[in-house]
């Protein structure tokens, strides 16, 4: 999908892997305002000026994994063909993803989403949604319409699909039956899918 990355690419990759990492561990354990960004620096061992490098602060470091996903999704939806549909496509980009990636663990999904409820995190979360569903909305817009999905706007599809994907998250953790979330999302996926497949 994307050209291979060289070796120095790899590097910077992996280093922003390891302050993300160490990021979330230290506020799932302290609290966000207990850590500082020194205090992830040295959990990921490089200096306070490497860090700044990387993260412009401790929210972006805490968020990279979830930007991440969401533009490995756009990524995957760009390169689905260009005949399917919207929704399909939407679809289909997650299944590709989720055949990577698998089911989460339930007990640490829910205390990283503890941790992430600060307010200067989800401020910065609701930013870098407001990006990426334009990016989405880039993603699909053109494609085959069909049925009602024809009548509805790129932005409007996109927007309702992120909605899904945090939703089925907040959902799953609270499940009283035990699904997975793969069930539960499949679930409240089919549930949005009727506006825009009829």
């Amino acid at each position: 999908m994307n050209r291979p990355l060289g070796l120095r690419e790899r590097k910077k990759a992996e280093t922003r892997r390891a302050v993300h990492e160490a990021a979330l561990r230290l506020i799932a354990e302290l609290g966000f305002d207990a850590v500082t960004v020194e205090a992830i620096a040295d959990a990921a061992n490089i200096s306070r000026r490497t860090f700044s490098n990387y993260f412009a602060g401790k929210e972006d470091a805490v968020l990279y994994g979830d930007e991440q996903r969401f533009r490995d999704l756009v990524e995957r939806v760009r390169a689905q063909p260009p005949e399917l549909p919207p929704w399909e496509c939407l679809r289909a980009a997650v299944d590709e993803m989720w055949a990577e990636v698998g089911e989460p663990d339930r007990d640490s999904t829910l205390r990283m989403r503890l941790a992430k409820r600060h307010p200067a995190l989800l401020a910065r979360q609701l930013a870098m949604l407001s990006n990426l569903e334009r990016d989405l909305a880039d993603a699909i817009a053109g494609r085959p319409g069909r049925g009602p999905a024809a009548r509805v706007q790129p932005r409007v599809m996109a927007a309702a699909f992120i909605s899904a994907l945090r939703l089925a998250g907040h959902l799953w953790i609270d499940d009283p039956e035990g699904r997975t979330l793969r069930e539960v999302l499949d679930d409240l996926l089919d549930q949005m899918a009727l506006p825009f497949t009829g």
